[in-house]
C-alpha cells in the first residue's frame, strides 16, 4: 500500500477472487494468489513483498488470496476494527491500537495450514511488547499462546532475519527459489508507517 495501491480485496476462495476482480476494469485490477509459496498460474503476481513495486500497482485494487493469511482475516472481518500487521509497520499498528484505548484486543495468527507458525508469533510478540512498553496503563496477558510469543521475541529480536530463516515456511521459501531479499524485506522492523484498516468487509486501506 505504501506503493499507491488503492485497497486490497481479501479471498479465501480463488474462484470467488476471480469473478469478482472480472467485474472490474481490467486498468484498474490486479490479481494475486499464491499456494503454498507458489505464484498460481492465471494470476497477475504472486506474495511477494518486492514485487508490489509503485509502477505495477499504484491507483488499483489488489484482488488476493494467500495460503493463510487471507483466510485468517475473512474470519475476523465482522469486528469493530481490523489491521493487517508485519514487521516493518509494528510500531503503526502498535500506536494505532493505543490510540483506540479499547479494553480488549486480540492478535491473530495466521498460522500455516491450521498450524502453528513461528514467525507469526514472532510478530505477535513484537506488538505486545511495544504495546506493553508504550501503553499507559497495565496490561494483562490472557494466555498462555501470547506468552511465548512474548518470549519468543525476546529471544529473536536481535536476529529476526535469523528467525525467519529457521521457521519452516522459511525452509519452504528457501527451497523454492532465491528469497533473500524477501527475507531482508520482511525482517525490517518499524520502517512503515503505513496501518492496512479494514474499511469494509473484506477491504483494506491504508490509513
Amino acid at each position: 500500500m505504501k506503493n499507491g495501491a488503492d485497497s486490497i480485496q481479501v479471498f479465501s476462495d480463488l474462484e470467488l477472487l476471480k469473478n469478482t476482480a472480472q467485474k472490474w476494469d481490467a486498468h484498474k485490477r490486479l490479481m494475486l494468489a499464491e499456494r503454498g509459496g507458489k505464484m498460481i498460474d492465471g494470476f497477475d503476481l504472486g506474495n511477494s513483498p518486492l514485487s508490489v513495486t509503485k509502477d505495477t500497482v499504484q491507483g488499483k485494487r489488489l484482488f488476493m488470496s494467500t495460503t493463510n493469511g487471507t483466510k485468517s482475516l475473512k474470519k475476523v472481518q465482522n469486528v469493530e476494527h481490523l489491521f493487517a500487521m508485519a514487521l516493518p509497520n509494528r510500531k503503526a499498528v502498535a500506536e494505532r491500537i493505543i490510540s483506540l484505548n479499547k479494553k480488549n484486543v486480540l492478535i491473530l495468527g495466521s498460522g500455516w495450514e491450521g498450524s502453528y507458525s513461528l514467525e507469526d508469533s514472532l510478530a505477535a510478540g513484537a506488538l505486545a511488547t511495544y504495546i506493553k512498553e508504550n501503553f499507559n496503563s497495565e496490561v494483562n496477558i490472557f494466555n498462555d499462546e501470547l506468552q511465548a510469543s512474548l518470549a519468543l521475541w525476546n529471544v529473536w529480536k536481535n536476529n529476526i532475519q535469523k528467525c525467519l530463516k529457521t521457521a519452516t515456511h522459511g525452509k519452504r521459501l528457501t527451497s523454492l527459489g532465491d528469497y533473500e531479499d524477501d527475507f531482508k524485506c520482511c525482517s525490517e522492523l518499524d520502517c512503515l508507517d503505513i496501518v492496512p484498516t479494514q474499511v469494509e468487509r473484506g477491504v483494506i486501506r491504508a490509513s
